[in-house]
């Protein structure tokens, strides 16, 4: 079977005709362009370059004229403009003033707040409760201490441990 078909394909090429296969051509000439070609119409309009250009001389013109003083010795039209935004800068130099002044005031408070003395007292409300398990009630008597000694050694020991940060605050600082 292989070998009637191959031999078909070998008949079918042999018979297909070469002639029609068209050739590529590279050029435009080939096309028949040359004949058809037209000049450019007459009516081809001047571009927007032209108009900016021819634009520009009467703008020129009336920037100058507009940035020039009165007669009277008076700012023209542009000087108007550059006279006000030198006053709003001058508003806006007060106003950048009142906010460094208003800053640097809540900086001062916040280092008044940092650095104000503390209150040394340490308020225990049963100091039995903090010394002893359990609280202060239902206890017998004569099992409860008397212990004022006690805090006032722990109170006392506090104050020398503030006393030493202090002192290591004031160091560093110098």
């Amino acid at each position: 079977m292989s070998a009637l078909r191959t031999g078909a394909t070998r008949v079918a090429r042999r018979a297909r005709p070469t002639a029609l296969r068209t050739q590529r051509r590279t050029h435009a000439s080939g096309h028949g362009h040359d004949e058809h070609h037209h000049a450019a119409g007459a009516d081809e309009p001047l571009g927007a370059a032209f108009y900016v250009a021819v634009g520009a001389i009467p703008a020129a013109y009336l920037l100058y004229s507009i940035s020039r003083p009165n007669h009277d010795g008076q700012n023209g039209f542009v000087g108007k403009l550059i006279q006000q935004y030198s006053n709003l800068s001058e508003e806006w130099e007060t106003r950048n003033a009142l906010r460094t002044a208003a800053f640097e005031q809540a900086a001062q408070d916040k280092h008044l707040l940092y650095n104000a003395p503390r209150n040394r007292h340490i308020d225990l409300k049963f100091p039995e409760g903090h010394f002893h398990q359990g609280g202060p009630f239902n206890v017998p008597a004569g099992h409860n201490i008397n212990l004022d000694h006690v805090v006032e050694h722990y109170r006392n020991k506090h104050l020398d441990e503030e006393e030493r940060k202090a002192k290591k605050a004031v160091a560093l600082a110098a």
